[in-house]
């Protein structure tokens, strides 16, 4: 379609915005524009992530971009950083995914429980995208429970040898560093669950791309496999302690994401109005048919609700008083309407919105992924159900 994306902002969000939030988002904006949107569509029907925009991402500071200065980050605050979300998941979801893994499930694992030698080793490397992270942690049995994870860690030597399968995981094919969580105690105990970084070169360690996906298909997926990858003591992240510490990975992407499908919805809305109002049919534009207006004005109204939601979170998480099942609820609610836009989208695009010309089936495919990985839609609801009777209904 025609024309430059000039934002979806209905209730003027950019007045709450702080200049340097705007600078920011308008700077991604621009480099997704021009550097995302030219290449994703080949991409995606070739199913590769396109590693060509890693270091425009890492120059730009988008790689843990909230994590601190002394560290290599850019350390802006959390709203900065989910407008940055957006903006790339606007571009397509496997982008937002790939800085989402590197920052919140790789540089912020380490960054919180890490020693202050592993993070002044590793976290300036991820942030200029010299390393690429995965983190390892869903298993073929175990994804929305995963306490049940079979993978362990057992003493070898000075060391640890890990063993076990992890699967779904995100960069896995691409990394040079792996998050990997398992049990160094009975499996049973989700309390000896303990974190490592294992360099990907490690012998015993092999990743290989998960095959048959009809979603996110510019995006890296990977099955992992560890067969006695002996690791020293010091791979492990000493304060890591349970299963609550993986949790609190999964709860930081968790919040990009309630901001990258407000990303998602934006771009497939602006599509939809734009085709609507140049498509002729019945000798007039498709927008004047009551059918489409009543689609659009839905679409907004969602948009304008997410982005409320999300900036709010944001805000609160700015000022450290965030509860996990806060960002629960933003992620379950903004990527359902994401995913009802954009299916919403495709079906105002007529035939022509299954070409990948257009964008909205593409992200429609996408986000039915984003709405079952780090935490499917139905857990959230049940976090949230906890939360409001007292009662675990898991």
């Amino acid at each position: 379609m025609a024309g430059k994306f000039q934002g979806v902002d209905y209730y003027d969000v950019d007045s709450l915005l702080s200049e340097e939030e705007r600078m920011i988002r308008d700077t991604v904006r621009t480099w997704v524009d021009d550097e995302v949107l030219p290449i994703i569509a080949e991409a995606y029907i070739a199913r590769r992530f396109p590693i060509e925009l890693k270091s425009g991402m890492a120059e730009l500071g988008m790689l843990g971009a909230n994590l601190p200065e002394a560290y290599g980050c850019a350390g802006l605050n959390h709203v900065a950083y989910g407008l940055i979300m957006q903006e790339l998941e606007r571009g397509d979801s496997g982008i937002r995914s790939f800085a989402s893994v590197q920052g919140a499930l790789v540089m912020y694992p380490i960054f919180t429980f890490g020693s202050e030698e592993q993070k002044r080793e590793y976290l300036p490397q991820l942030a200029r995208g010299e390393l690429v992270g995965c983190f390892g942690l869903t298993e073929p049995d175990f994804g929305s429970n995963p306490g049940g994870m079979l993978t362990t860690a057992k003493r070898s030597g000075n060391g640890w040898a890990l063993n076990g399968t992890k699967m779904w995981i995100t960069n896995g094919s691409l990394a040079d560093v792996a998050i990997i969580w398992a049990k160094t105690g009975d499996v049973a105990d989700t309390g000896s669950i303990r974190g490592f970084i294992v360099p990907t070169s490690t012998p015993g360690f092999t990743a290989r791309d998960q095959h048959g996906k009809l979603s996110l298909l510019a995006s890296d997926t990977s099955e992992i496999a560890l067969s006695d990858v002996c690791v020293p003591a010091e791979a492990v992240l000493p304060e890591s302690r349970g299963l609550k510490s993986p949790l609190m990975c999964l709860t930081q992407a968790r919040y990009g994401i309630a901001w990258g499908a407000v990303g998602a919805a934006m771009a497939c809305f602006d599509e939809a109005a734009r085709y609507a109002k140049e498509r002729v049919m019945f000798d007039g534009p498709l927008g004047g048919k009551q059918i489409q207006q009543v689609r659009l004005a839905e679409m907004l109204t969602s948009i304008t609700q997410g982005q409320l939601l999300a900036l709010q979170l944001g805000r609160l998480k700015d000022r450290g008083v965030v509860r996990p099942q806060q960002v629960s609820l933003a992620k379950r609610a903004n990527v359902n309407m994401a995913c009802n836009i954009a299916r919403e989208a495709r079906r105002l695009l007529g035939a022509n919105g299954i070409l990948v010309e257009y964008q909205s089936m593409r992200h429609m495919c996408n986000l039915e992924s984003v709405y079952t990985y780090e935490g499917t839609h139905d857990i959230h609801s049940l976090i949230l159900g906890e939360d409001i009777t007292g009662i675990a209904a898991y």
